[in-house]
């Protein structure tokens, strides 16, 4: 079968860039700040992809809107300004961008991450001129509700036939389906590809330099 993509979203995270141990610290920072205990790797890493309240509910359960709010001032400051964990994007993911660029792909973000934080790492990288469009979880829905994409895909002007969602987490793929577009799982970010392939995903890349390849192919046969 032949498709036909115009709009590529990314999710960021773990899918443009390797950003797992500095969220991972962050959050043990935050919990270091307000006394509580904190999660572990696997707990923390579970939630990336999530909005921050979201992830808060998975990691602690039953928490208040006064807790969730002191928490996540806690971490956007060590996100934005105190944490100097290094957080760089995965090798190959400027080229692919820019040859997607060129290649006149619609590029999005649909990322879990707040705008704050977004921009933060849109600065430091360089990217902001290759996109579109990007939402965050503080701004619409988090993942895995359809809102991100129904609205980028409503900005863009593109059909959901036309979109593709590609990301690392259950929470990607699953957003893809309930806004029935199509999804393209990466391996190498935080879930695994057993937790990823129950979501039916049009294929798995163990890297993203597998993309533009992959997507030639998908406009042949697939």
């Amino acid at each position: 079968m032949k498709r036909d993509f115009k709009l590529l979203v990314f999710d960021w995270d773990g899918t443009l860039m390797d950003s797992e141990a500095r969220i991972v610290s962050c959050v043990k920072g935050a919990a270091r700040d307000i006394e509580i205990e904190c999660p572990t790797d696997d707990q923390i890493r579970n939630i990336i992809g999530l909005g921050l309240k979201e992830a808060l509910e998975m990691l602690f359960p039953g928490s208040d809107n006064r807790f969730k709010e002191q928490f996540i001032d806690h971490y956007r400051r060590y996100f934005l300004n105190e944490d100097s964990t290094p957080s760089l994007l995965f090798p190959n993911s400027l080229e692919v961008l820019n040859r997607l660029a060129e290649q006149d792909y619609l590029l999005a973000v649909a990322t879990g991450k707040g705008r704050p934080g977004l921009n933060k790492v849109l600065d430091e990288t360089g990217l902001k001129p290759l996109f579109h469009s990007t939402r965050c979880a503080d701004e619409t829905f988090s993942k895995p509700h359809p809102q991100m994409l129904l609205q980028i895909m409503d900005e863009l002007g593109v059909e959901p036939e036309a979109t593709l969602m590609i990301g690392d987490t259950e929470y990607d793929l699953q957003m893809a389906i309930n806004a029935q577009t199509h999804g393209l799982a990466v391996s190498y970010g935080v879930h695994e590809v057993e937790r990823l392939n129950q979501f039916n995903p049009l294929g798995c890349l163990d890297d993203i330099a597998e993309l533009t390849h992959w997507l030639e192919q998908s406009t042949q046969t697939l």
